[in-house]
């Protein structure tokens, strides 16, 4: 799949761009499954300033997406029209501690600002070290693990709107649930504060080993997945209404239920996001059959289907 070269238009509309415009750019090797067609056009701005420069002078019919690590994402084999956005953790993935607060870029690895936070004898921040994303991606779904949240810790975050303006938002304004945000989804988060509480360091070591402990004893980790793949229904847990309807090392192409933990999908090598995305639904459909319950998304999936 090629898409219609329109890097040299975008350039010419926005002299004073600093950051890289690829065309075409394969996003397979940008997710950790491993899996997708390319971006029509992948940008990667120099910093924030760019970053509103780049929305404001962007035409308002071009689709835009953002990806961070794509620990949590399935890229379709079709590719993805319009632009997407890549926040490097060079310009976006600074963290210091200031106090009982980490401030933090988007770019940054959740596991990142639990270490920050550990060095700086800041407790409550451990549950993000079990997180293989970004703290962009955690603002977006309000990730968490081992009982808590983002939105527990979360002070204020930053970002830049569609038109290029740049936005606030407070805990509140976030409007966080369950796996998700309430804020407007073309909102582009750039950094976040967040406040823990001064605790042993000792204490707060042990908790990340835990954590560390729970994922590696847990998870398939060291495969090529994409983290949780569906959303915990009310009351009760994913992985123990897939395993009870059977699909426990379930297959399609070269894609296949964990059998380790069967929330987890994993590229057994050659898998396709066709193959990926089919054995999510099927997944889906077999729950929903055993036990009139249905199944919610929590990976992310964007592009074209073949």
């Amino acid at each position: 799949m090629t898409f219609p070269d329109i890097t040299p238009d975008l350039k010419t509309a926005m002299p004073d761009l600093r950051g890289r415009l690829l065309a075409n750019q394969s996003l397979a090797e940008l997710t950790w499954f491993r899996v997708g067609g390319p971006a029509q056009v992948l940008f990667t701005p120099s910093d924030e300033d760019d970053l509103a420069y780049f929305l404001k002078k962007l035409p308002n019919e071009l689709p835009v997406y953002v990806v961070g690590v794509g620990s949590n994402l399935i890229v379709r084999d079709g590719g993805i029209p319009g632009v997407v956005i890549r926040l490097s953790p060079r310009a976006f993935g600074e963290t210091r501690a200031d106090g009982d607060v980490v401030i933090a870029g988007t770019a940054a690895l959740d596991k990142r600002v639990a270490e920050t936070a550990a060095s700086a004898t800041i407790g409550g921040m451990e549950f993000l070290f079990g997180i293989p994303g970004t703290i962009g991606g955690a603002l977006r779904m309000n990730a968490g693990a081992n009982g808590s949240e983002t939105k527990d810790v979360l002070i204020e975050a930053t970002g830049v709107g569609r038109d290029g303006t740049k936005h606030v938002f407070s805990n509140a304004d976030m409007k966080f649930v369950y796996r998700n945000s309430g804020v407007d989804p073309s909102i582009i988060f750039t950094s976040a504060r967040f406040r823990g509480a001064i605790a042993a360091p000792e204490t707060i070591r042990a908790r990340m080993e835990e954590v560390q402990n729970h994922r590696e004893t847990a998870q398939p980790i060291r495969e090529k997945t994409g983290g949780s793949t569906f959303k915990n229904p009310p009351g009760n847990s994913a992985w123990k209404l897939i395993d009870a309807a059977g699909c426990r090392g379930l297959r399609v192409g070269g894609a296949q239920v964990s059998e380790m933990h069967c929330n987890f999908l994993i590229n057994t090598g050659n898998a396709t996001g066709h193959d990926i995305e089919t054995l999510g639904e099927t997944v889906r459909a077999r729950v929903k059959e055993n036990s009139g319950i249905e199944l919610h998304w929590e990976i992310k999936r964007i592009g074209i289907p073949t």
